[in-house]
């Protein structure tokens, strides 16, 4: 049986993009587990081994298409992109929604036990980072390269120092800048 995993990175990101892969392991891959668990060294290098070893689809939205579309619309679209372009016996996304598209199971911390949705994770959380760094070379002031896009106090003081950038995503209100900017 034919399993594609599928999973996100940057979902709870105040910048950058939001990446969801999917992929199906076409031959054993060592070391796999949890994006999060992972040194991005070892992330990188798992990165090409299952680039190598897998059939996958990687899907990105933009900060503004976030924005635009909302998260849950950019997610479900990006799930039923992945089930149509994937050939696969079954499909999982790991977490416990499945944002409205029919016959997709879920399963909580499924990247840290099913190996399918661990290369997914890590082919997502491997795409967006590398997306986000070269933001970071854009936009020095803001450290993309530390934190990532995440909601960081560091991050939420350069917010309030320089504004927001291209890249910040406006549609998530945070408490902290609510009444610094605009």
């Amino acid at each position: 049986m034919k399993l594609c995993g599928i999973d996100e990175a940057g979902r709870g990101c105040i910048a950058g993009s939001l990446v969801v892969a999917g992929a199906v392991l076409n031959s054993k891959v060592e070391g796999l587990d949890d994006s999060k668990k992972l040194s991005e060294k070892k992330r990188e290098s798992l990165y090409e081994l299952i680039v190598k070893n897998a059939t996958y689809h990687i899907v990105s939205f933009s900060a503004l298409q976030v924005d635009e579309i909302g998260l849950s619309k950019c997610i479900k679209s990006a799930l039923e992109e992945i089930m149509v372009n994937v050939e696969c016996d079954e499909f999982l996304f790991d977490g416990n929604s499945s944002f409205g598209v029919a016959n997709l199971p879920t399963k909580v911390k499924a990247d840290a036990t099913v190996k399918e949705v661990s290369a997914a994770s890590i082919l997502a959380k491997v795409t967006r980072d590398r997306e986000i760094n070269q933001d970071a070379i854009k936009y020095p002031q803001y450290l993309f390269e530390k934190h990532k896009g995440y909601g960081t106090a560091k991050h939420i003081k350069l917010i309030k120092e320089y504004g927001y950038c291209d890249i910040h995503r406006r549609s998530f209100k945070l408490k902290a800048l609510e009444k610094t900017l605009f």
